[in-house]
């Protein structure tokens, strides 16, 4: 299987080389050439999988035996989910009638992104080893992160021979407790970087980085090549279309579709319910759930997206996003793989600040998404209602997906069953969730303490042992200045913190 870039300027390449890559060379994003299909004999195996034999089957439709070879790549996936809490990686809890809630944060960092960092970084050495003259290489992956993201990839490669991890985040714009994570990050080969900016200042300069010729001349010199644990990575993506593949065949009963309602940002998690989707599995609506800054919302209901609009700080950070960048490759996908519209698509919104798709494309996207959005006051009114009615505790983002989801209901909206995605725990967001339950307001770990007492739930331990973690990074960057942090980290050796 090929891949291919959703701006059509770059040549095919193999998994491991689009893998590698990260983004694609003329600034698109990769994508296979064709999305597999499962049959009814692999849908079938699904409902009664183990979640590791689940993602074994998924993974294998992408990445060939030659340079995955089936030994190998069982191992990294047994490695990767060993580090989660419980007998599978993944939680469905009931929630009522026809409602499940899939927490996705049992990892080591609390958050979904670890669903696919715990196994991206241990498919990185397969891709190298499978590229001739790639196998001697040093990796450096930087990534920008709206508060999840950057820990999940910090944890993930940490210590990994061969490779470098470099964190942007945007200063003020993550939660206490995302910073504590990131900034107290233990290894050697990892550097943690706050960008004066939003998230799409931080995340818009990763995406330079790869195009900036004096730094990648500085790298190559020393044998080194960018990467991108981001989701603009495929390697970060496809694993998490394995959650979606399990949990829909968990769930549909008869192959009956199940819908699922996603705390959406950057687009990617929703993208690969998608995918899950195209590949036959039993995905029915997928609800993009907005926080305040509601760009997807608006672009699903009228076929514009449009940056141009205040960036709003909320209780739900890691979907302060007005840049989503994953919606490329769900154009590409729609429009059948016109990458010179996509193009056009992406040059407009980087020139002007918006675009506008066909009104055709708008009605056929509406067939499969569905949309909402969800203000910090909605967001705690579900909170409580999940702890109050169901006695659930749950996170801001998750909590926009329950608003979302109730306004839908009210509207006498599908009756199939529904996945709500749960994508952090509740308590990397405590100052937030203990306000939202009894208008307290606490910060740090009396937050976290306070939050343990009311609900009667532990805290996690990747969290409560932060309080004796020293800091470790507290530097700061311009958004012009972020490759200077990359050229003067390339002057020393090893890594500093």
């Amino acid at each position: 299987m090929e891949y291919i870039s959703t701006r059509g300027l770059s040549p095919a390449v193999s998994a491991q080389e689009a893998i590698l890559a990260g983004p694609a060379p003329d600034g698109g994003l990769y994508l296979p050439e064709t999305i597999p299909a499962l049959d009814a004999g692999e849908l079938k195996a699904l409902a009664s999988a183990r979640y590791e034999d689940a993602a074994n089957l998924i993974l294998r439709k992408y990445l060939s035996e030659d340079a995955f070879p089936t030994p190998e790549l069982k191992k990294a996936v047994s490695d990767a989910y060993a580090r989660f809490d419980g007998p599978e990686p993944v939680f469905i809890r009931p929630y009522d009638d026809g409602l499940s809630v899939l927490e996705l944060w049992h990892g080591p960092t609390c958050a979904f992104k670890d669903m696919a960092l715990q196994l991206f970084p241990r498919l990185l050495p397969l891709c190298r080893k499978a590229v001739p003259g790639r196998e001697d290489e040093e990796s450096w992956i930087v990534t920008a992160t709206s508060g999840d993201t950057g820990k999940a990839a910090l944890e993930g490669f940490r210590d990994q021979p061969g490779i470098r991890v470099f964190v942007f985040y945007p200063a003020g714009g993550v939660s206490a407790v995302q910073e504590l994570q990131m900034r107290t990050q233990e290894g050697n080969n990892v550097c943690v970087t706050a960008v004066k900016g939003n998230f799409d200042d931080a995340q818009t300069g990763v995406k330079k980085l790869f195009r900036d010729e004096r730094l990648t001349k500085t790298l190559g010199k020393e044998n080194v090549r960018l990467s991108s644990a981001n989701s603009i990575n495929w390697g970060r993506l496809l694993p998490q279309i394995v959650y979606y593949a399990y949990a829909s065949a968990k769930i549909s009963q008869n192959g009956e579709p199940v819908d699922f309602v996603v705390p959406t940002g950057n687009f990617g998690n929703i993208l690969a319910g998608c995918i899950a989707r195209r590949m036959g599995c039993p995905v029915g609506k997928l609800v993009c759930a907005s926080n305040e800054n509601r760009v997807l919302t608006d672009f699903f209901e009228t076929g514009v997206y449009d940056r141009r609009r205040e960036f709003r700080k909320t209780a739900s950070p890691s979907m302060d996003i007005l840049i989503s960048s994953n919606l490329e490759r769900l154009l590409f996908l729609e429009s059948g793989g016109d990458a010179e519209r996509v193009r056009d698509w992406m040059e407009r919104l980087n020139a002007e600040g918006y675009y506008r798709i066909p009104e055709e494309m708008r009605k056929r996207l509406s067939e499969t998404f569905g949309c909402g959005s969800a203000s910090d006051r909605d967001a705690f009114e579900a909170i409580r209602k999940a702890f109050s009615e169901k006695g659930m505790l749950i996170d801001p983002h998750t909590a926009v997906g329950l608003s979302v989801l109730e306004k839908r209901r009210s509207g006498a909206e599908s009756g199939r069953k529904t996945v709500l995605v749960s994508t952090a725990s509740p308590f990397k967001f405590a100052p937030d969730v203990l306000f939202a339950l009894t208008g307290e307001k606490a910060d740090g770990f009396r937050a976290l303490d306070r939050l343990s007492e009311i609900s009667a739930l532990q805290i996690p331990e990747p969290l409560d042992g932060l309080r004796t973690r020293p800091v470790r990074f507290s530097g700061v960057c311009e958004k012009e200045g972020m490759a200077d942090v990359l050229l003067a980290a390339a002057a020393r050796a090893p890594m500093e913190s």
